[in-house]
Order: structure tokens, then C-alpha cells, then sequence
């Protein structure tokens, strides 16, 4: 399922772009989920808890406090994978949104047709990042979460935590399913620990170092260990 958020301060310019987004993604047999936000203060707030739970986001340009450039740009801060389509009524905002990497842009009110050529450009976008980002499911919430901000995973029975640069992710499973899925650039140094080799600062004795936060190398895993981490630093 591809979750989206609409953010704009009117309420039935929300409600047209949400029947039509609704209507293209049924026409294309894909299921989505629609969050609406009726400010830029909104999806912010909402984002600190629910970083890598959206795939896009349609901004308004022209909000009230919080603008929809400006509000992109934190949004950028918070999920540099997120896509960002701007809706606007004046065009002479169109090119500032290539400047936060915005997949593009909408004129009100949008046309099937045009948000139809968005979401196809989208889903392929979707399709070739899908190596880029790890998919793990809590319960009902799908995360999608960049590999480059992820730091470790320990597991603890079957439960798998996903440690980023910005949060902690908590799902059932198993290390060992991870560990054959991950994909390269990810080092198993313990039962209980996988790393990405890139965000280790050194080994030292029985540990390595991920900042200021040891994990313990197993003596099974060492040698490999050594080796994957001196082929990281060949490559940086």
C-alpha cells in the first residue's frame, strides 16, 4: 500500500486533489492511504513521529505561516527519500521546486490527466529506489526506511530494532531473514547484531564502535568482520 499526504490549507482543494488521486490509483489497481494536513506546522509535527511512513507529499505553495517551500525543505531534513510534489495557482513558483528535488509540480486545480503523469512518474521512481530503502512492517504501519540512515539492527528474541541516525524502528522478525535480505554494505558481527560497515568508527579489542555506542563482536564473526570492515575502507 502507497501512503501519501496532502498538505494545504484549504480544505476543498484537499478534498478535490484526494478524490482524484483516489480515482487514478484505483484505475491502476494499487491500494494507497491519504493523510491530509492543513498546514505546513501540521505535517511537521506529525512527521517526528512518523518518519519513512509516507511515500509523497502534495505541498501547497501558498500556506499560511509556514510556506510550502519551507516546509519542504524540513521535510527534506527529516525524510531525504520522500518525494515532494507542489500544488500551486501561480506558476511563477513552478521552478523554485526543483530546488528540493521535487518530483513536480501541479497547477490548481489539477487535471486527471497531469496528476495522472505524476503518479507515473512516482511509482517508477517508487520502483527504482526500492534497493536503495529497507521496507520492515510494525503491525498495520509500513516503514520505508533509507539503508544510508540506518546505523545497526539488534534483535532480541523476535523482535527486530532498527537503530537510524534519527530514530528507532521496532518489528517483528528475525536477524538472520534480515541479514539475507539487507542486501550489501551490512556486516553480522554477532548473533544479536547486524551493522552497515560504513557507520563504524573503528574495532577496538571485542567491539566495534558505531559513535560512542559499543557492540560486541562475537569471536565466530571476528574474521569476517575484520575483513568486511578493511574492504569499507578501501572503498571510502
Amino acid at each position: 500500500m502507497l501512503r501519501f499526504g496532502i498538505c494545504d490549507d484549504s480544505a476543498d482543494a484537499r478534498c478535490a486533489l484526494r478524490g482524484t488521486l483516489e480515482q487514478i490509483m484505483e484505475t491502476q489497481g494499487l491500494e494507497c492511504q491519504i493523510f491530509e494536513f492543513s498546514s505546513g506546522e501540521g505535517i511537521l509535527k506529525w512527521m517526528e513521529k512518523h518518519a519513512g511512513e509516507l511515500e509523497l507529499v502534495f505541498l501547497d505553495m501558498e500556506m499560511g505561516t509556514l510556506s510550502g517551500m519551507e516546509t519542504a525543505r524540513k521535510l527534506r531534513d527529516m525524510d531525504s527519500g520522500l518525494q515532494l510534489v507542489f500544488v500551486t495557482g501561480y506558476d511563477q513558483y513552478v521552478f523554485e521546486g526543483y530546488s528540493v528535488g521535487a518530483l513536480g509540480y501541479l497547477m490548481k486545480p489539477a487535471s486527471y490527466e497531469k496528476l495522472s503523469d505524476i503518479m507515473d512518474r512516482a511509482v517508477i521512481t517508487f520502483l527504482r529506489e526500492e534497493d536503495k530503502t529497507f521496507l520492515c512492517r510494525s503491525r498495520d504501519t509500513l516503514y520505508r526506511i533509507p539503508k544510508r540512515n540506518i546505523l545497526y539492527f539488534s534483535s532480541d528474541r523476535r523482535q527486530v530494532s532498527c537503530v537510524t541516525t534519527g530514530k528507532t524502528y521496532t518489528f517483528y522478525g528475525k536477524l538472520d531473514d534480515v541479514t539475507d535480505n539487507i542486501g550489501r554494505g551490512f556486516i553480522r558481527i554477532h548473533q544479536r547484531y547486524l551493522v552497515r560497515a560504513e557507520a563504524v568508527d573503528r574495532l577496538d579489542g571485542n567491539e566495534v564502535f558505531i559513535g560512542d555506542t559499543p557492540l560486541p563482536v562475537s569471536r565466530a564473526y571476528r574474521t569476517s568482520v575484520m575483513a568486511a570492515l578493511a574492504r569499507a575502507a578501501l572503498k571510502e
